[in-house]
Order: structure tokens, then C-alpha cells, then sequence
């Protein structure tokens, strides 16, 4: 999900890979990583990226009840979109 979102936005502004590092101020690994999909990436520098589209990742807040009736189990983490919400930074300027 976050490799495709950050793909199609860097290409959609005309910056190469290594434009997008620069600008985002991250190694131009972490943008390949990242955007090949890999499944663990520091918050902090994935914000940084998605900050130049005026996005950002944070947490979903979960109801109790689903967590109390939920075997922690059937919980499973794949990449950065599992329990966090990519929504749009009222802040940022686009």
C-alpha cells in the first residue's frame, strides 16, 4: 500500500528516486526500500517522505471490545499499513 501510494506520487511530481531522498532528506536506500515494499521502515523517516505529498502515518485508534474478543494470534503485522491510517496533514502545504 505505502510503496504504491509513494511510487505514483514521486513519479506524478516528476522527481527520480534520488530527487525524492534529497528532498525528503532520507538515504536514497530507504526510498528504494520503501518503495520495493519493504516490511519494516522507521515511522519517523516514512513521515518525513510522505510529508512532501502532505501526508502522514499514525496510529487507528481500536475498540476495546474488539481487542478483548480478538485472539492476539489472529492479529497479524504485514508492513506499515496494519493499524495505522495514512490521512492527510491538514498542516502540510500542498
Amino acid at each position: 500500500m505505502i510503496a504504491e501510494f509513494v511510487k505514483k506520487r514521486r513519479q506524478q511530481a516528476g522527481l527520480t528516486q534520488p530527487e525524492l531522498a534529497e528532498k525528503a532528506g532520507v538515504g536514497l536506500r530507504f526510498i528504494r526500500e520503501m518503495e520495493q515494499g519493504k516490511e519494516t521502515l522507521r515511522l519517523d523517516k516514512v513521515n518525513q517522505v510522505l510529508k512532501l505529498f502532505g501526508y502522514e502515518l499514525g496510529p487507528v485508534e481500536m475498540k476495546r471490545d474488539y481487542l478483548l474478543k480478538t485472539d492476539p494470534g489472529d492479529i497479524k503485522i504485514k508492513g506499515l499499513d496494519a493499524n495505522l491510517l495514512l490521512k492527510k496533514n491538514k498542516r502540510a502545504k500542498s
